[in-house]
């Protein structure tokens, strides 16, 4: 009973401060490669994976996913 109230309490409380909104396209360049081979954009210092990118790609990328950390975006 305890951890599922903790879960909710999470969820209804997180409020996202991420600068990106899922289904919203960027402008983006990517600046390195994750371990598992995905590139990484940063927004406003807030990173987004976006697979099948490689560094110095400039790219337009639509959001999927905000995470309170990190976003997961697909090339337009």
């Amino acid at each position: 009973m305890y951890r599922s109230d903790r879960d909710s309490f999470r969820d209804e409380g997180f409020e996202s401060t991420a600068p990106v909104e899922v289904g919203k396209e960027y402008d983006v360049e990517i600046e390195d490669i994750a371990k598992q081979g995905d590139g990484i954009a940063r927004i406003e210092g807030f990173v987004i994976f976006v697979p099948e990118t490689k560094v110095g790609d400039q790219v337009t990328i639509a959001i999927d996913r905000v995470m309170r950390r990190f976003a997961i975006g697909h090339k337009v």
